[in-house]
């Protein structure tokens, strides 16, 4: 099975897209002597990556762009590749680089190469971040950024702003024989996906994988389990994966759930089927979560672990 989008799992659980250095993140000299050969991605106002006829990525190096990295944070140092190569992600609008397409990240996800698509919503996730946190929370003061582009400083009282994720829970929970799902209203006709939600404050994972889901579904959690987790940034989320035993109560509906139900195993691998082979739709029958989400990756362990224990 691939790895998820943005994240590595299973044998690469613990290797990231780049090295993020960040010893280098306060030398200044260091990552000037890396501009040079550095490779840019450029992102738009709206958080599109520069792209070239084909919609595949356009990273020019620091070279043709600048002299150097720019003062105040102005590219933020991403880290380094497997070459030691330096990666580095700037604002399009601070050059006059253009390229004929965008991308947005949902379409790298599913196109671009794994690592492609992982700088890209690193790049993505810290755009978003110092575009919404101009001023200082505190005081009102002006930030300042230095470490790289990771560190906001007050200009008026000094206090430092870091880049924030959020944390949220995503549960494929089963009965021991289906498959809980729900779905939003938003989402195309027949589409259903796991169950998921943002974590409280004081609250453990376990606890938000229980409420989450009786707040939604009104379906009783008996035990979780960590899977694995996938950084989502549209903008700022860290999903953590979990796989759930729960009763078999009858689903509900909160405010947040247009519907929510169990399926069975058939259904779920005919809706697998379905996805592999668009040509046999039938335009009946459930359709899950796309291959670009954790979502999806999930329902695929529950289906394959069914597999496997059943005679």
């Amino acid at each position: 099975m691939p790895p998820l989008p943005f994240a590595f799992v299973e044998a690469d659980a613990c290797r990231a897209a780049l090295d993020r250095a960040d010893h280098l993140r306060t030398d200044p000299a260091a990552m000037a002597q890396l501009w040079p050969q550095a490779r840019v991605i450029l992102l738009d106002d709206t958080g599109l990556a520069l792209a070239d006829e084909q919609r595949r990525l356009c990273a020019p190096t620091g070279a043709e762009l600048s002299e150097g990295p720019g003062g105040t944070g102005a590219a933020v140092f991403l880290g380094l590749d497997d070459d030691g190569r330096g990666w580095f992600a700037l604002d399009a609008a601070l050059t006059a680089f253009d390229a004929p397409q965008r991308s947005d990240l949902r379409g790298a996800a599913t196109h671009w190469p794994h690592f492609e698509a992982s700088v890209f919503a690193q790049a993505r996730a810290v755009q978003h971040w110092r575009s919404r946190h101009r001023h200082c929370g505190v005081c009102g003061g002006v930030l300042t950024f230095t470490r790289g582009g990771w560190l906001g400083t007050c200009t008026q009282c000094s206090a430092e702003h870091y880049p924030r994720t959020d944390p949220a829970v995503i549960v494929a929970v089963s009965d021991g024989e289906r498959l809980l799902l729900g779905r939003q209203s938003t989402w195309p006709a027949r589409r259903y996906s796991t169950i998921a939600g943002f974590v409280e404050p004081g609250e453990s994972l376990e606890h938000t994988v229980a409420r989450e889901v009786f707040e939604e579904t009104g379906v009783r959690v008996k035990s979780c389990r960590y899977m694995a987790s996938q950084p989502w940034p549209f903008p700022s989320s860290l999903m953590l994966g979990f796989v759930a035993d729960a009763h078999p109560d009858e689903p509900r509906i909160g405010d947040e759930l247009e519907d929510a139900r169990w399926f069975t195993r058939d259904e779920v691998r005919a809706a697998q089927a379905r996805e592999a082979d668009p040509d046999s739709d039938d335009g009946v029958g459930l359709l899950v979560s796309p291959r670009l989400s954790i979502a999806r990756w999930l329902i695929d362990q529950w289906t394959a672990s069914v597999s496997t224990s059943s005679p």
